[in-house]
């Protein structure tokens, strides 16, 4: 690469720095319709139809948006999980979910542009930033679930108990993971994500503000109770 190439390297990518900067203040400060092409160009100093140097419209600039804050998540639930590279499976994991409500308090709106983005299936993921960005997030409690599953297996219900949709379901998704969780064992581990993942989306977006001004015990009994799904012992916060 020659000196001249790297430098307009270096200069494109301060740009979208620039760029997705000043989207995300645009969502944080005026709401999710505000970050529209003109308005973040304009936050930017340039005109809309230069900003289309960058992406090729709004649908891609929304989705390198979302893949930054995907991958901003994903390194908070990272950075908890390792660490404590020798603590227990389950500890790691209990420490992933709380470093996930720390982000995501931290950043409502964000969370929300997430949360309002649905993860594709597996089999239908296609290959852009935004879908990896997605993929790395998704990996982070289905990687200590199977590391738990692989070491300390959880119970399971029997499959004949479940019904015959939910069970076709779960097999199709235990296939679209490479099967490294069994359709029963994929039950458990969706049940729980769906307790933790709903119960935050809750707590940010304050539909349970008629009721809790303070969401963290809340928060900590799903723990525990995921934590008694999975077959482990439930441990505080650290600051607890």
């Amino acid at each position: 690469m020659s000196a001249s190439t790297g430098r307009r390297e270096r200069l494109r990518q301060a740009t979208l720095e620039e760029i997705h900067a000043a989207a995300r203040r645009l969502l944080v400060e005026q709401g999710s319709a505000a970050v529209t092409v003109n308005a973040v160009a304009r936050r930017v100093g340039m005109s809309g139809p230069a900003l289309y140097h960058y992406y090729a419209g709004h649908d891609e600039l929304v989705g390198a948006v979302t893949a930054g804050f995907f991958r901003e998540l994903a390194a908070a639930m990272e950075q908890a999980r390792d660490a404590r590279p020798g603590a227990p499976t389950g500890d790691r994991m209990l420490a992933v979910c709380r470093a996930m409500r720390v982000w995501a308090t931290a950043h409502p709106a964000e969370f929300g542009w997430i949360f309002a983005s649905p993860i594709a299936p597996p089999d239908r993921r296609p290959d852009s930033a935004r879908h990896r960005a997605a993929l790395r997030f998704e990996q982070v409690l289905l990687d200590l679930t199977v590391e738990l599953w692989r070491t300390r297996p959880f119970p399971v219900p029997d499959p004949a108990d479940l019904p015959a949709s939910l069970r076709e379901q779960l097999t199709a998704y235990s296939a679209a993971i490479g099967g490294r969780l069994p359709p029963e064992a994929a039950h458990v581990f969706l049940s729980c994500w769906i307790r933790l993942y709903g119960l935050l989306c809750m707590e940010v977006l304050h539909q349970l503000d008629f009721a809790y001004t303070d969401m963290e015990p809340v928060f900590e009994e799903c723990l525990r109770d995921l934590a008694a799904a999975l077959g482990l012992d439930y441990s505080g916060p650290p600051d607890a």
